[in-house]
């Protein structure tokens, strides 16, 4: 027997008008944060846009998203207009709440085909129109090109244009355009709406000193201070000044009180206590939200040379504070669903996911990245981070199309630098794209430079420029940005990426026994990069150590069984007798000719 919607067939009528999809920016946090709140203005909000809005511009409701709504429109000129009045009385809406308690809108409108029946719509062009609805940032309106076809610059709404966007799971990139009332241009100034925070906040309290001799009762300020300067310097931690924590030292359970008055995230405290000559100081991290102790250790030093540059303290503290906090925020990411987290739990998870090279981690770091950056379009952060991804994806043998990943990383680094010009990082970004995807390196060097200009002191872009002027066979200025990267010290989760390319500059340098030393680091700390078994089997075997070259090469064969000589010549960026000379070593090491 047939099945019972095969045996008459149905007319759907078809139509063809204005769509507008809009809903709440993280609505989920929102209703967590305060459900009865969220609801009774929700609520408000639906009965005004019913009753004021569509009525006096041609709209009407088709249904409601719960966390938002679909319109129809007769033409172009009623939906924008009514976009704009939905946007100011949110707007309005929002005088005098805090700003993570605010609601934003963002609303995604088409000139769309489709069929109807009594229940709802249907078309390709719907669900375009919710992708679309997802390239606007908080308060923002996005139009596509058909759309915008109907619509007058100057007349009906200022036009910005955003150029070919690719959405999730569309194959085509699609031409879109924000627009916005008449009077304000450009729509939204370059870096404005960047209110997210990516980083968690640390509190140091100066530590306490328990009995120890005269002369040392400032030692517990003082190592205070070198540690907020340590940390610092990276740029995922915000550190709160220490004459805002001062106040807190000796104080019995302040945690909710820096909690309050300081905003962090996470406090480290402790005690040190001295003798004539040596230092003994122990120290905890909590993790504000749960008032857990996520780590703590007693540490000893010699009191005459704990300050000095060479010493080992300050460094080992910052590094096991900072593990300590990334392995947090991975396990938060990994235990709970991403509406729910904080953009710094999804930054810190993902860039750390990103580079453990396991594809199942690999690919959940697109997913925190893309949530992340649909959460705050303004924000250039994740989108320079997604552009990297799709680098290291090329890099790692596990993209079939590098020249599509070159352009989708691309399409990230001009969103990116369109909302912020001077991200060192977005820049950064794009000259790893030029250079190590498109072999372009003037390009990549430009965008290097550009950076560096911006902030002197980016790690990442040191690291970079020093692994061009590697590819140029360049040893010297390889060497010197690589070791500039390194002494800049990045955060647990890239710092085997650093001592990797590090490992290629020092090669290019003739550094071969540096080489081996900075590869086997890396790898101790990630088994599964495959660029890092490269360079180790590479200083092997310029070094003459063949066997041990030739057993790099099995590991890296393992991990990419496809991998080849001419692969490797076809995928490098490096040039003239570099390339040779580094091809004939993984030759000689017996990675196969093809």
């Amino acid at each position: 027997m047939p099945a019972p919607w095969t045996e008459t067939p149905f007319y759907f009528p078809q139509f063809t008008k204005v769509i507008t999809v809009l809903d709440v920016v993280e609505s989920v946090r929102l209703m967590e944060q305060d459900e009865h709140d969220f609801i009774q203005r929700w609520h408000y909000f639906v009965e005004y846009a019913r009753e004021h809005v569509l009525p006096q511009h041609g709209g009407r409701m088709l249904k409601s998203l719960g966390d938002g709504l679909m319109l129809e429109f007769a033409d172009a000129q009623g939906c924008v207009k009514a976009s704009f009045a939905l946007q100011a009385f949110c707007r309005q809406g929002n005088e005098g709440r805090r700003p993570d308690l605010q609601m934003h809108l963002r609303v995604g409108a088409h000139l769309c085909e489709f069929v109807s029946d009594q229940y709802d719509i249907y078309g390709t062009d719907v669900n375009l129109t919710a992708r679309i609805a997802t390239l606007a940032g908080p308060g923002e309106t996005v139009v596509t090109a058909s759309l915008r076809d109907r619509l007058t610059a100057g007349l009906d709404a200022d036009i910005e244009d955003l150029g070919e966007c690719h959405l999730k799971h569309v194959h085509e990139p699609i031409r879109a355009y924000r627009v916005g009332p008449v009077g304000h241009k450009p729509v939204i100034e370059p870096g404005s709406g960047i209110q997210l925070d990516l980083r968690p906040t640390i509190a140091v309290i100066p530590f306490a000193i328990r009995g120890g001799e005269a002369g040392h009762e400032m030692l517990g300020e003082a190592l205070a201070d070198e540690v907020i300067a340590a940390l610092s310097r990276t740029s995922e931690l915000h550190v709160i000044s220490r004459l805002s924590t001062t106040v807190f030292r000796e104080r019995q359970e302040a945690v909710e009180d820096i909690r309050t008055h300081l905003n962090a995230s996470y406090i480290l405290s402790g005690t040190c206590r001295t003798t004539s000559s040596h230092l003994a100081l122990f120290v905890e991290l909590i993790d504000v939200k749960t008032r857990h102790v996520i780590w703590a250790d007693n540490l000893k030093a010699r009191v005459q040379g704990v300050f000095d540059i060479d010493d080992a303290l300050i460094p080992q503290l910052v590094g096991a504070i900072s593990s300590a906090v990334i392995n947090t925020e991975v396990s938060r990411a990994r235990a709970h669903s991403l509406p729910n987290l904080q953009g710094y739990t999804l930054m810190l998870g993902a860039v750390a996911l990103m580079h453990r090279n396991a594809p199942t981690d690999f690919h959940r770091a697109k997913e925190m990245l893309d949530h992340l950056a649909e959460r705050s379009r303004r924000h250039p952060i994740p989108y320079a981070w997604i552009a990297q991804w799709h680098v290291l994806k090329v890099q790692q043998g596990w993209s079939t199309d590098p020249a599509h990943e070159a352009q989708l990383a691309l399409d990230c680094t001009k969103r990116a630098l369109d909302n912020a010009p001077d991200c060192a990082l977005a820049l950064s970004a794009e000259g790893f794209v030029y250079t190590n995807l498109l072999r372009q390196l003037d390009t990549g060097s430009d965008r290097y430079d550009a950076a560096l200009q911006i902030n002197p002191n980016d790690s990442f872009a040191w690291l970079l420029k020093g692994t061009l002027h590697a590819f140029r066979g360049e040893g010297e200025l390889a060497m010197d940005g690589a070791e500039r990267a390194l002494k800049l010290s990045p955060l647990d989760p890239v710092r085997y990426f650093y001592d990797s390319l590090a490992a290629s500059a020092a090669i290019a340098a003739g550094k071969y026994d540096r080489a081996i030393e900075l590869a086997q680091r890396s790898l101790r700390a990630n088994k599964s990069h495959t660029s890092t078994y490269r360079a180790l089997a590479i200083a092997q075997s310029m070094s003459g150590r063949l066997d041990e070259a030739r057993q790099t090469v099995q590991k890296l064969l393992r991990l990419e069984p496809s991998f080849s000589v001419s692969q490797f010549l076809k995928r490098t960026p490096g040039q003239g007798s570099i390339a040779k000379a580094v091809a004939q070593a993984l030759q000689q090491a017996g990675l196969p000719d093809s």
